[in-house]
């Protein structure tokens, strides 16, 4: 039964990589209208793109790295059987 499950994890991993691999904005990048309108643009306009890109990338970076944190140290706060009474217990 754990391993169905593993495979059937498996699966829907190969599955989700094979989407997001074969859509059309993966391969947007390589768009050759982007390309030369960046490569006609001056200096000025190169290092807006790159800051501009910086800007998109870090804050959101930043904000999944606080949630992972604030997950991972939060991950154990409900799961401590030691404090809860048991069922013959008299409170």
């Amino acid at each position: 039964m754990k391993r169905e499950k593993l495979l059937r994890l498996a699966g829907i991993a190969m599955a989700g990589l094979i989407m997001i691999g074969l859509s059309p904005p993966a391969f947007s990048q390589n768009c050759a209208l982007c390309y030369t309108q960046a490569a006609s643009a001056g200096a000025r306009m190169i290092e807006a793109l790159r800051s501009g890109i910086l800007v998109l990338i870090i804050p959101p970076t930043l904000m999944w790295l606080v949630i992972a944190a604030i997950a991972y140290s939060k991950r154990n706060q409900f799961k401590h059987a030691e404090n809860v009474p048991g069922p013959d217990s008299d409170w």
